[in-house]
């Protein structure tokens, strides 16, 4: 039962108000949903207190309070029980999902380049598109993910600049993505020794543009190899990409606009030679949309790439998932597209997230002081199989690799997504694998926890909700009832951290509800099946949200 929408539509009936926005008060002492009257006269308490008096309460309110400038309605206890429960144990895996609409939403992560392996800040990036794309099914639209390799320009011409010279056609001798990888770093150490390699730089990507078939065919091996690698990252992250867009596919279309752009007159050329964009009245300034020598850029790129998107899907809203780095560049992108008068512009969105650093300090990829995902996967891997022997000594060594690698993962995918997209942060890599407090780890060993219990008891589908009468079993049947409202905010608002707080909270109910009282050694058959079919709603709220974050429930911990 929405209690939520049962509420406002009684409010608007009774009252005749038009919109009604009901929020959940800071404390459960305080009501279980809340009307603001600021909005509704010039003096909101007497407001409130003049509504209160107005109302005759359905029967599922046990009261209504005028607080200060705030009307606070509690739900009949033995109703929210009954309702909560019975819906979540029948809806299941389906507990806080809406029914498949017609709103297309695409969402681009992680867009990596083919010259080096995926880092830290692509591991930000493809969890947060992951969520969003479970989040965006979870309240039923049709979520589609799409990436953007960029497989071609002066970046990936310093591998390939490297391989030609100093590479002697060696295969790879270690995952191919690191291996190419270490031709760009070996190019920007010799650059530094000798200027002049920049200039060799450029004839190489002019060749590359003329398709001389020499450089072509050393393209092509050095993007498929840097592509093999990157997939296999994807793979062990969780990420699935429906529809893969290649720069060098449709690089020449974007520079077609770009010449029919500057014919028009809505591009000009500076004094370089380069084609620009005047956005100085937008507080943008100038930006260049084509080199003087005709090699195209990122922009060239995007202009184009975000009308074939839209030919592809006819999307409702688009998600760039990118760091805030580049916000001028998506300022200036939708700008350019809003000049161009595609009708989509207002559908784009760029969900710009903050930059990660390490205890130990910055990243830096063109010097090789980098933390790339393989390696922070396998350390966390180390370190949860380390963790998991303190505390079972005995699994056999399969489970233990198969545990250790679920652990690892959740720690990194938590961590990442319990921080506003918004917020820098630190990855602190004893702090993600540690089994207390806000880690993934926690989630996951409340969730084992919950699992253990189950295993051990039987629920009789005829419960007695009255029988759940203590305040701690209460207060988290009113959290495990939250949990459809937090998914539509987190999928609305483009934060998963939202669901991670929620996902907390939620643990910390239970595991006091756990402490405070018996359920599997109560002698009163009626209690224990009531308490257990509150685990079991607990363990499906819990396991759906998980999921969402791409986090498994291991067997054992």
């Amino acid at each position: 039962m929405d209690f939520e929408k049962n509420i406002a539509n009684f409010l608007k009936k009774q009252l005749g108000l038009k919109q009604i926005n009901l929020e959940r008060p800071s404390s459960e002492k305080m009501g279980d949903y809340s009307l603001p009257c600021f909005k509704i006269g010039s003096n909101p308490v007497k407001e409130a207190k003049t509504l209160k008096s107005k109302l005759k309460k359905p029967n599922y309110i046990s009261k209504i309070e005028a607080v200060g400038p705030y009307l606070n309605f509690f739900i009949k206890e033995s109703t929210l029980l009954k309702k909560t429960i019975s819906q979540v144990i029948t809806k299941n895996k389906n507990y806080g999902h809406k029914k498949q609409t017609k709103k297309v939403v695409v969402i681009e992560s992680p867009g990596p380049n083919t010259n080096k392996p995926l880092h830290l800040g692509h591991v930000r990036n493809m969890l947060l598109g992951n969520s969003l794309i479970e989040l965006n099914k979870a309240v039923g639209n049709n979520a589609i993910r799409v990436d953007i390799i960029n497989d071609r320009g002066i970046h990936i011409c310093k591998s390939m600049f490297a391989y030609l010279n100093y590479g002697k056609n060696k295969a790879p001798d270690k995952k191919s993505d690191h291996f190419v990888g270490d031709y760009y770093v070996l190019y920007e150490k010799k650059a530094k020794l000798n200027k002049k390699l920049n200039e060799e730089l450029s004839k190489l990507l002019v060749k590359w543009e003329q398709k001389d078939k020499k450089v072509t065919d050393l393209w092509k091996k050095l993007n498929r190899w840097g592509v093999e690698g990157i997939n296999k990252t994807y793979k062990r992250f969780g990420t699935k990409i429906d529809k893969t867009y290649f720069e060098s596919n449709h690089y020449g279309l974007g520079k077609k606009i770009i010449d029919e752009g500057l014919t028009k007159g809505l591009f000009q050329k500076d004094e370089k030679g380069n084609i620009i964009v005047d956005l100085k009245k937008e507080n943008l300034g100038e930006k260049v949309v084509m080199r003087a020598d005709g090699t195209s850029i990122y922009i060239t790129q995007d202009i184009i790439l975000a009308d074939l998107r839209n030919k592809d899907y006819s999307m409702d809203e688009m998600i760039y998932v990118v760091a805030n780095e580049q916000e001028y560049h998506f300022k200036t992108l939708f700008e350019i597209l809003k000049r161009l008068n595609y009708n989509f512009t207002k559908k784009l969105f760029h969900l710009s997230y903050g930059y990660i650093s390490l205890p130990h300090g910055k990243m830096k990829s063109r010097e090789g002081n980098i933390v790339d995902a393989d390696t922070l996967a396998d350390k966390m891997k180390d370190m949860a199989e380390k963790e998991i022997k303190k505390r079972n000594k005995n699994l056999p060594s399969q489970i233990l690799r198969q545990t250790s690698e679920i652990i690892g993962m959740g720690a990194i995918k938590f961590f990442m997504l319990k921080y506003d997209p918004l917020k820098n942060f630190t990855y602190d890599p004893k702090e993600s694998i540690k089994f207390e407090g806000e880690t993934g780890p926690y989630l996951q060993y409340t969730g084992a926890r919950i699992n253990s219990i189950l295993k051990k008891g039987k629920i009789h589908k005829k419960i007695k909700f009255s029988t759940l009468n203590a305040p701690v079993e209460l207060s988290l049947i009113k959290q495990i009832n939250k949990y459809p409202k937090i998914i539509e905010k987190s999928a609305r608002e483009h934060k998963p951290s939202l669901l991670c707080n929620y996902l907390v909270e939620l643990c910390k109910k239970f595991n006091t509800y756990y402490q405070s009282c018996k359920i599997l050694e109560n002698e009163e058959s009626t209690l224990t099946n009531a308490r257990l079919s509150l685990v079991k709603c607990t363990k499906i709220t819990l396991g759906n949200g998980l999921k969402i974050l791409g986090i498994d429930i291991p067997a054992r911990m």
